[in-house]
């Protein structure tokens, strides 16, 4: 392959990052979605203090990530670019309900399709274990993410209010 020429396979393996539709893309590796592991734990809490909700929760702490992995290993789905996390869902089961939540993806691949992606993967798993219905937690003042969610077809619950304490 001669120069920046990309083959037909390389096409199909690759996503658009920009451009008009009209043979003007600039194309980047392909995303792939992979199960969270330790290892991943530093960068996941860099990424999440870049990409992630981060108001009005607490904070992000390594020990507790790896409790989440050990309780459920496939719980974290992670979409990488390159070998790069670009975007993160957990999608968390316990036996009765499915919660959806640390939806994050890098502010440089939004509207790409990653958090779709992502969302579809995490309910593939939790209706596979049994779901019938899944929630996702948004906090109230996340117009991002509260958009992206509505985008897949979900809706605030108004009869619902989230009550919460420290441990």
């Amino acid at each position: 392959m001669a120069g920046d020429e990309m083959t037909e396979a390389d096409r199909r393996t690759s996503t658009p990052t920009s451009g008009d539709g009209h043979g003007s893309e600039a194309w980047a590796p392909a995303v792939v979605l992979r199960r969270g592991e330790v290892a991943d734990i530093p960068a996941l809490l860099a990424f999440w203090a870049v990409a992630g909700e981060n108001a009005s929760r607490p904070a992000d702490d390594a020990t507790m990530v790896e409790n989440l992995l050990g309780r459920d290993p496939d719980c974290l789905l992670v979409a990488e670019q390159a070998g790069v996390i670009v975007g993160t869902v957990i999608a968390g089961w316990d036996g009765w309900r499915a919660h959806l939540y640390r939806l994050a993806v890098d502010p440089g691949c939004r509207g790409q399709g990653v958090g779709r992606r992502l969302v579809e993967a995490a309910e593939d798993r939790l209706r596979t274990l049994g779901a019938i219905r899944f929630d996702a937690m948004v906090l109230s003042e996340n117009a991002l993410g509260a958009h992206a969610w509505a985008a897949m077809g979900y809706r605030p619950q108004d009869d619902w209010t989230r009550w919460v304490r420290p441990a």
